[in-house]
C-alpha cells in the first residue's frame, strides 16, 4: 500500500515495477491462448491424414476440418458479442483466468476424442471459453494505464498473440519434424496454457487502486463519458455504442480485416505443403512468418498512432489496407511453381505486415477509446464478435472455394474482402475527423 506522505518518485516507481508485472503476466498468459488454437492449423495436414486413413478422401477431409474451424470461430464470435462483456461485471481478472483454464482442458479434452464428433464439441468448447479473454486483459488495462498510453501498451500485449502463434509454429512444427504426431502438440499447448493459469492466478491483480494507487484515467471523449458512477445494465453499456456511427465503422472493419487475418492463420500450413510442396513441419514452422512480421507491425503501428493524434488510427488503418489488398492481388497472380518457393513466404509476410498492425487497434485501442474503463470489455467484444462471425468464413468457406476453384480463387476473394475494408477505413477517417473537430470547437 501507497502512503500519502511518501515521497512521489518511490510511489511512480512502484507503480510502474507492477505495471511492468502486468504486462508480462497479461503478454505471456495471451501467448499461452494462443498455443491452444494454433495446435488445430500446426496438426491440420496430419489430423487430415488421420481422417483419410479412416475412409474418408482428402478432399472431404479439407472440408471437414474447415467446417469444425468454421463452427469454433462462430462459437468464438458469439462468445465475445455476448459473453466478452462479463469483464465489466465480474472484473477482466476472472475472465482472463477462465479463458486460460478452459482453453488448457479442452485441448486435453480434443486430444482424447477419437472423431470428429468429439473433436468439434472439445474446440467449440476451447474457442467458446477463450472468447472472454481479451476483453477481460483490455479491461484490466483500462484499470492500470492511462489513456494517452493504450496505443503503445496495447499494442505490446497485441504482439503476445502474434509471438505465441509464431512460437507455437515453430516448436510445433520442429515436434512433427522429429516424428511426433498431432496429439503431441495438443499436449505442449495444455501443458503452457496451465503453467500460465497458475502464474496469473496467483500473481495478477484487477487493478492498480488495489494496491493503493490513483485511477487510470480514460479518454474524455470515449462514449460513456460522465456516466461512471451510474449503475451497470447491458443496455447502459452497450446502446451508446451501437448509436456512435464511427463504432459500426470500426465493426465492419473488423469483419473484413478477420475474414483475411483468419484465413491465413488457419490455411497457411495447408497452402505451402499442398501448393508449394513444403512437407507438414516445415510448412507448420515457416507459417510462423505470418505472426512474426505481424509483431514487428503491431508494435511500430502502436508506437506510429499514439504520435500521430486522434486520426492518426484511421489513416494507418486506410494505408495498411490498400497495401494488403495490392499483396493479395501479387498472390492472386502468382504462379507457385514458376518461382522460388521465397518469394511465395515474402508474400505472405507482406500481407502479415501491412494487416497485423493496424487490425491490432480494432477490438484494443478502439475499444478502449469507445468504451472507457466502463464499458472497455463490452466495446471490445462486439467489436470482435462482430469480426469473427467474418472469422467464421476463413474455415467452411475458405476450403469449399480452395477445393472448387484452387488457392488463386481463394486470394482473389481475400483481395476483395482488403478494397472494401480500405473504402471502410476511409470513410472512418472522415467520421473521426469530424468528432474531434466538434470537439476542438467545444473547447
Amino acid at each position: 500500500m501507497t502512503d500519502g506522505a511518501e515521497d512521489p518518485r518511490v510511489i511512480a516507481r512502484h507503480l510502474l515495477l507492477r505495471q511492468v508485472l502486468v504486462v508480462v503476466l497479461l503478454f505471456l498468459g495471451y501467448c499461452a491462448y494462443y498455443f491452444c488454437r494454433v495446435d488445430l492449423s500446426v496438426g491440420m495436414p496430419l489430423i487430415v491424414d488421420d481422417l483419410r486413413r479412416g475412409g474418408m478422401t482428402h478432399d472431404e477431409a479439407i472440408t471437414s476440418l474447415g467446417t469444425l474451424t468454421a463452427t469454433g470461430v462462430l462459437a468464438y464470435a458469439l462468445g465475445k458479442m455476448f459473453l466478452g462483456g462479463l469483464g465489466d461485471f465480474w472484473g477482466g481478472r476472472r475472465s482472463f483466468l477462465v479463458g486460460l483454464g478452459g482453453a488448457a482442458a479442452f485441448t486435453l479434452l480434443f486430444v482424447a476424442g477419437g472423431g470428429l464428433p468429439l473433436f468439434t464439441i472439445a474446440w467449440v468448447g476451447n474457442r467458446l471459453t477463450q472468447s472472454i479473454g481479451w476483453a477481460g486483459l483490455l479491461k484490466i488495462c483500462s484499470k492500470w494505464f492511462d489513456f494517452s498510453s493504450h496505443g503503445a501498451i496495447i499494442g505490446i500485449l497485441s504482439v503476445s498473440y502474434l509471438a505465441g502463434d509464431a512460437a507455437a509454429r515453430y516448436w510445433m512444427g520442429a515436434l512433427i519434424s522429429a516424428g511426433h504426431d498431432w496429439r503431441s502438440i495438443f499436449h505442449l499447448a495444455a501443458i503452457v496454457a496451465g503453467v500460465l493459469f497458475v502464474a496469473n492466478l496467483f500473481l495478477l491483480r484487477e487493478s492498480r487502486t488495489e494496491l493503493g494507487h490513483r485511477p487510470a484515467t480514460t479518454n474524455p471523449l470515449n462514449l460513456h463519458s460522465g456516466h461512471e458512477g451510474e449503475r451497470l445494465t447491458v443496455a447502459s453499456l452497450v446502446m451508446p455504442l451501437l448509436r456512435s456511427r464511427a463504432f459500426v465503422l470500426v465493426c465492419v472493419l473488423s469483419f473484413g480485416c478477420t475474414v483475411v487475418r483468419n484465413t491465413f492463420d488457419t490455411w497457411t500450413p495447408i497452402y505451402l505443403r499442398d501448393a508449394v510442396g513444403f512437407e507438414a513441419g516445415r510448412a507448420g514452422s515457416l507459417s510462423a512468418v505470418f505472426p512474426l512480421l505481424g509483431g514487428i507491425s503491431v508494435i511500430a503501428s502502436g508506437w506510429l498512432s499514439d504520435r500521430m493524434g486522434p486520426n492518426g488510427r484511421p489513416v494507418l488503418l486506410l494505408g495498411g489496407l490498400t497495401a494488403t489488398a495490392g499483396a493479395l492481388i501479387c498472390m492472386m497472380l502468382l504462379r507457385v511453381e514458376a518461382v522460388s518457393p521465397t518469394v511465395v513466404v515474402s508474400l505472405i509476410g507482406i500481407v502479415a505486415f501491412f494487416l497485423l498492425g493496424p487490425y491490432s487497434y480494432l477490438g484494443g485501442a478502439f475499444a478502449l477509446d469507445f468504451g472507457g474503463r466502463r464499458a472497455g470489455a463490452v466495446s471490445s467484444g462486439i467489436i470482435d464478435g462482430v469480426g469473427y462471425l467474418g472469422g467464421a468464413l476463413a474455415g467452411d468457406t475458405v476450403g469449399r472455394i480452395s477445393v472448387a476453384f484452387g488457392w488463386r480463387g481463394v486470394f482473389m476473394a481475400l483481395a476483395s474482402v482488403a478494397a472494401a475494408s480500405a473504402v471502410a477505413a476511409a470513410a472512418l477517417y472522415r467520421q473521426q475527423r469530424k468528432v474531434v473537430m466538434v470537439a476542438a470547437g467545444a473547447d
